[in-house]
């Protein structure tokens, strides 16, 4: 209800009414949801685990698991056990009691005697949760008062016997002021304990409750069971009261003594107050379905869509006007009566939503003020967009193309109040009320080219919402097809080429601007082309000629025309300009600007770029620059594994199956008995040669992995490289892995054989922990009402299974050891199936924590050794770092004497944090009003001021390219 009202507010004041509106929904107990017409807040965040939580909880298992087993630390008072079983224990009764619980009040709701509010089922994550509180609540109370009643003649126990000795040593130590302190408040803490957590009564006191309650242990006699019932019952029957309480109370009448956001409420809420934008695509994970998607995408593609199907032919087919050079479907003129003309360029967004946001902000403002030297230049909002592809990342489809892309983009610049998401254009342009022709609209506009990503679904996704789309945010699309051209004021053209997945034009898209080089670009005027991707960077990268359509369309009829080429695929800046020649130049400008959004590529691997179209260019600009990108590319030492967690399940996995027939090595604690420190060091890496002969001669499992790597291996490597150093450089990489497979687990090994000997695992045998904690439950948790016995029998000994197998969870290494004894001393032969299905699980649990940090350091190494040594892997070894800064776009100015100045405007740090733009929400918005009229389009800002991107952004570049002069006596050759 508040949510839905402030979005009813027509002066957009946000702040100031969200605390009031929160106030009214907590107490009319209305439930927020999204504004129907807000295509973002109904698009719901599918709750995933994220990976970096779970490796936390699944390390801190296993850590926990074995230390255990180690020397007992109850010297510390620290009884790892107790505590550890104590929580499993009342963590499932609690989430069955709950569970129980909510399944008998939604059956009466069914059943009409409860309130209609009790259809909302509770979500399963907030159970789960509330047990775990609970749970942990019971333990620290165990920790600290125990389990124990109050006597009248009570004596001092074990555990109170230290501080007798601590109180005897006060006496002799009075002016000991820190030991008092420490008596005072243990003395304190009795006092809780005895007093504020007392036992709520005895048996007698509750004959009802009697034979439902267990009841604790008498502090005289350990062995003499009371009849009052047990404060840790009493604490964790507390508990469960309030939370049933309270539901109930909630359900039936609305009030609760705590009012909590759902998840979605919760999700909705944010919203209002900062974006919910995508991370940088992982290109490393493990876990991604959306990158798997991408390879079965790109397998399609290559294999159905190269040289078989071409949608490029298709719009051709489609094309209305035979004579396609005046087909207003591929030609917009609505630009060229303008005196003068601003205009943008950017491509490869649509990664990280904060990087696209950053750009996008920049690109919506209605100027920008930038610091230049000692002068300020004031850019105004360029009246045209150009996108030169690759709109979403990893590949196209209905949720990266609005989440990752138009997210952003209508942030920036709202659109109009009439439009929906869901609308087709069937006509375009589609445009606004009260323009009857497009060059009465004086918005800004947007044409946009599909790169190779855009193609992986053969542009169905790119056609879907560019082609048939009237609006990217509040900048208008006129476009119908994928390619198109652009006559802009005083003899500019923008020509925008479809390149699809061959790098190259279609002979139906080369016909149409050659026609048009013919019959309407004059001899005099000046052509932009546009590709997605930088040909003559690539081509001299690879060795490779790529692109012949868009070269003879360059040399045979654009004739020097080309003032500038354009493109983006790689994600940095880079102009190069051609130097004087005798030889025809056929294009003065060559520009990369890959920086709308997407993760940084480097620069460095490009230096010595000199030559094109046999004309001869030098470097003018670059960002970032050389030193710096090579300095980001040590990242991928020091980071790789912190950018690329789900690498862990690849990792983990190749390094097991390198090992796996390895285990167990029954004759490792060998290495140890060697005298000095240097015979141990040489006898262990002698048992790591040893062992990796083993695997080339015996093994199977791990000899299929070993060659399995040195075969990907030698492919991974680009074939820029000759053969013979694609074999060696491949091989030293397969090498650096075997070769840590091998010594990890020899050092796991080592340590398993130690801590056998020292008769610290292999001990006790399976269900150690459970078989402790019921001798110990029945010791301090007595029941002399058969209430577990009871349990037992009523769950069809669900109770106490459901406790021991979640227990043995925590017996991995007792059961790793005990097995891997039988295995030494019998053979794997003696064990049955199962039994070797659970040896090789309980190895691989602990074998990959300890190898996920080393696979990611080495592979993290061999990237940064490519790319600084061999400028190899420029794209592996960027995408990795997954880095959203250095963010650039590229404003054009069409000037009134027909020069053109070209500026390159960058931010070197993205903002990570965005918060409400006050300015923003306290601007009047009139109901019909489009966004591009407002003084503050953009909705959000940094949340550090001086770190928003209309605050940083700098020029890295700028140049003029002048008009070309026309010979008054030679009249124009164009119609």
């Amino acid at each position: 209800m508040g949510i839905e009202k402030l979005h009813k507010q027509p002066s957009g004041r946000l702040v100031e009414s969200l605390k009031m509106e929160r106030v009214r929904t907590i107490l009319t107990h209305g439930y927020p949801y999204p504004h129907k017409n807000s295509r973002h807040f109904m698009i719901r965040k599918t709750i995933k685990p994220d990976y970096s939580n779970f490796s936390r909880w699944y390390v801190a298992w296993i850590f926990l698991a074995a230390l255990y087993h180690l020397p007992s630390f109850q010297s510390m008072g620290l009884d790892l056990r107790m505590n550890l079983s104590l929580f499993l224990t009342i963590y499932i009764s609690s989430l069955v009691f709950l569970i129980v619980f909510h399944v008998i009040f939604l059956g009466l709701w069914y059943l009409g005697l409860v309130s209609r509010m009790a259809e909302k089922k509770p979500e399963m994550l907030t159970i789960i949760q509330n047990c775990a509180v609970i749970s942990i609540a019971c333990c620290v109370f165990y920790s600290h008062c125990g389990n124990r009643t109050l006597s009248r003649d009570k004596s001092i126990d074990r555990r109170t016997a230290s501080w007798v000795a601590f109180s005897l040593w006060r006496k002799q130590n009075e002016d000991n002021t820190l030991i008092s302190k420490l008596l005072r408040m243990h003395k304190f803490k009795d006092q809780i304990c005895s007093s504020w957590f007392a036992p709520v009564g005895s048996a007698s006191d509750y004959p009802l409750l009697s034979k439902w309650a267990i009841y604790g242990e008498l502090a005289s006699n350990g062995s003499e069971h009371s009849n009052i019932i047990s404060p840790v019952y009493s604490l964790w029957a507390t508990f469960i009261g309030l939370y049933m309480a309270n539901y109930v109370v909630e359900r039936s009448t609305g009030w609760a003594l705590t009012h909590p956001l759902t998840i979605s409420e919760y999700e909705t809420l944010k919203k209002l107050l900062k974006p919910d934008f995508e991370d940088m695509v992982p290109w490393y994970s493990g876990t991604s379905t959306d990158l798997f998607k991408t390879v079965f995408d790109l397998m399609i593609s290559v294999t159905l869509f190269v040289g078989r199907f071409d949608m490029r032919m298709m719009q051709a087919a489609m094309n209305k006007t035979p004579d396609e050079s005046k087909s207003s479907d591929l030609l917009y003129d609505h630009l060229d009566g303008k005196d003068e003309l601003w205009f943008d360029f950017i491509a490869d967004t649509g990664d990280g939503g904060n990087s696209t946001y950053a750009i996008a902000r920049l690109l919506a403002q209605p100027s920008l003020v930038v610091k230049s030297d000692d002068s300020r230049l004031i850019f105004p909002r360029g009246e045209l967009l150009l996108i030169g592809g690759d709109l979403a990342y990893p590949n196209p489809c209905s949720f990266t193309y609005e989440r990752r892309f138009f997210c952003p983009f209508e942030y920036a610049l709202q659109p109009p109040a009439w439009y929906t998401p869901d609308h087709i254009a069937l006509e375009k342009p589609e445009l606004p009320l009260g323009v009857s022709e497009l060059r009465q609209y004086s918005g800004p506009q947007c044409f946009m080219i599909p790169g190779n990503h855009d193609w992986f679904d053969g542009l169905n996704t790119f056609m879907r919402y560019v082609c048939h789309k009237s609006w990217l945010g509040g900048w208008f699309l006129p476009q119908k097809r994928s390619y198109f051209a652009l006559k802009l004021p005083n003899g500019w053209w923008v020509f925008g080429l479809d390149q699809a997945l061959h790098g190259d034009i279609d002979v139906y898209q080369f016909k149409f601007f050659a026609e048009l080089c013919q019959q309407k670009v004059g001899e005099h005027d000046s052509v932009i082309l546009i590709t997605h991707e930088p040909n003559w960077l690539l081509d001299w990268y690879w060795g490779d000629k790529t692109g012949k359509n868009v070269t003879y369309l360059i040399r045979e009829y654009l004739k020097g025309r080309c003032k500038l080429r354009m493109a983006g695929d790689l994600h940095h800046y880079m102009r190069h300009s051609c130097t004087e020649s005798k030889e025809p130049v056929h294009v003065q400008h060559l520009l990369v600007n890959g920086c709308g959004g997407a993760f940084l590529h480097p620069t460095h691997v490009f230096e010595n770029f000199k030559e094109c179209y046999g004309n001869k260019y030098e470097t003018k600009a670059v960002y970032p620059s050389y030193e710096d990108s090579s300095k980001i590319a040590l990242g991928n030492i020091l980071k790789f594994r912190r950018k690329n967690w789900q690498f862990d399940v690849i990792g983990g996995f190749v390094y097991f199956v390198l090992v796996f027939s390895m285990f167990p090595q029954c004759d490792s604690f060998r290495i140890l008995h060697e005298d000095s420190w240097d015979g141990r060091v040489n006898s262990f890496f002698n048992a790591t040669w040893n062992a990796i002969f083993e695997i080339l001669e015996h093994s199977y499992v791990s000899l299929a992995g070993v060659l399995t790597l040195l075969t990907v291996s030698f492919f991974f490597v680009p074939t820029k490289l000759s053969r013979r150093r694609r074999a060696l450089l491949g091989f030293l990489h397969a090498a650096a892995h075997i070769t840590s497979a091998v010594l990890l687990m020899l050092l796991m090994e080592l340590g398993i054989e130690i801590c056998i000997r020292n008769h610290l695992l292999a001990t006790s045998g399976y269900h150690t922990l459970y078989e402790w904690y019921r001798q110990a439950e029945s010791e301090h948790f007595p029941d002399p009402t058969g209430l577990r016995a009871r349990l037992e029998q009523w769950t069809f000994g669900l109770y106490p299974a459901c406790i021991k197998y979640l227990m043995s969870a925590f017996d991995i290494p007792e059961v790793m050891a005990v097995t891997r004894s039988t295995i030494c001393r019998k053979g794997i032969e003696s064990l049955p199936r199962g039994g070797a299905i659970i040896y090789y699980v309980s190895v691989f649990l602990y074998f990959w924590v300890l190898s996920t940090p080393v696979v990611s350091m080495v592979f993290g190494s061999y990237l940064y050794v490519c790319i600084n040594w061999f400028h190899i892997h420029f794209d592996e070894a960027f995408s990795s770092l997954r880095i959203a800064n250095y963010k650039a776009f590229t404003r054009f100015h069409i000037k009134k004497s027909g020069d053109l100045e070209v500026f390159t405007l960058a931010v070197d740090k993205v903002p990570k944090e965005w918060m409400l733009d006050p300015d923003w929400d306290m601007e009047p918005k009139e109901p019909l009003q489009m966004s591009h009229t407002r003084r503050f389009p953009s909705k959000w800002r940094a949340a550090s001021g001086w770190s928003d991107p209309t605050s940083v952004v700098r020029v890295v570049d700028q140049f003029v390219i002048p008009r070309t002069a026309v010979d008054p006596l030679l009249p124009d050759s164009a119609p």
